[in-house]
C-alpha cells in the first residue's frame, strides 16, 4: 500500500506542476507578445494617443512603436527618441525620468521571458513524469492538475473582479509592487510617455490578454474533464 501510494504521490505532484506550469507560461508568453509587438503598439497609440492628444508627428508613429517595443526586447540600448525639427534641430522627446522608468519595465519584460523559458522547461519535465507513470499513477496526475487549476481559477477570478470593480486601484497596486520607484506617476501636461501609452490602453490591452488566457486555460481544462468523462464511460462498459 505505501509503495502504491509513493507511486501515485510524483504523478500527482507532476499533473499540478504542469498545470501550474503551463498557466505562467501562458501568461508570460502573453505578456512577452503584447509588449514587443510592433504593429499592437502601433494600433493601441493611434486608437488612444492620436497625433492630437500627443503631439507627436502621425509620421512617426509606426518607427516610434517599433523604437518602444525594440527597447522593451533589449534589442536597444537607449530609450530616446529624436526628432527633427522643421529647421532640423534635434528634438530628444523623453525626460530622464521616462527614460529610467521604461528601463525598469525592461528589465520586468526581460524577467518576464526568463520566467516563460524555465515554466516551458519545468513543464515538460513534469509532461514527461505523467507520461511515463502507469494508470494508478495518472489518475493522480488528473487529480493533481483539477486541485492545481481550480486554484489557479480562483485566483485569477478574484483578479479579474477585482480589475473590473476598481481598476485604477488594481493599476496602482501592481505598479507599487513591480517598481521600487514612484516614476510611473507621470504628468500628460510635460510627459510624452504617458500621452503615448495612457490607462485606456492598458485597460483594453488587459482585455486583450485575458481573452487570450481565457481562452488558453479552456485547453486544459476542457481536456480533464473529456478524460474524466471516457474514464467513467469506459468503467461502465466494463461493468456492462
Amino acid at each position: 500500500m505505501a509503495e502504491r501510494k509513493s507511486r501515485r504521490r510524483a504523478p500527482g505532484i507532476a499533473g499540478a506542476a504542469l498545470i501550474l506550469c503551463y498557466t505562467m507560461a501562458l501568461i508570460t508568453g502573453i505578456i512577452w507578445f503584447l509588449a514587443g509587438n510592433a504593429g499592437v503598439m502601433e494600433g493601441e497609440m493611434r486608437r488612444f494617443a492620436p497625433p492630437e492628444t500627443t503631439g507627436l508627428p502621425e509620421r512617426e508613429y509606426p518607427g516610434m512603436a517599433v523604437h518602444i517595443t525594440d527597447y522593451l526586447k533589449g534589442r536597444k540600448d537607449s530609450f530616446q527618441y529624436v526628432l527633427r525639427g522643421t529647421d532640423g534641430a534635434e528634438i530628444l522627446c523623453f525626460h530622464d525620468y521616462e527614460q529610467t522608468h521604461m528601463a525598469d519595465c525592461r528589465d520586468l519584460i526581460l524577467l518576464d521571458g526568463t520566467v516563460f523559458l524555465i515554466c516551458a522547461v519545468l513543464g515538460a519535465g513534469s509532461a514527461v513524469v505523467v507520461l511515463r507513470a502507469d494508470a494508478d499513477g495518472r489518475a493522480a496526475s488528473r487529480r493533481g492538475a483539477k486541485r492545481a487549476l481550480l486554484a489557479l481559477g480562483g485566483v485569477a477570478a478574484a483578479l479579474a473582479l477585482w480589475a473590473v470593480l476598481d481598476f485604477e486601484g488594481f493599476f496602482t497596486t501592481f505598479h507599487r509592487i513591480a517598481f521600487r520607484n514612484d516614476l510611473w506617476l507621470l504628468n500628460p501636461g510635460t510627459d510624452l510617455l504617458i500621452r503615448l501609452m495612457p490607462e485606456g490602453m492598458f485597460i483594453d490591452l488587459g482585455v486583450k490578454g485575458l481573452t487570450a488566457f481565457a481562452a488558453g486555460m479552456l485547453v486544459p481544462a476542457v481536456r480533464l474533464m473529456t478524460s474524466d468523462r471516457k474514464k467513467n464511460a469506459g468503467e461502465r462498459n466494463d461493468v456492462s
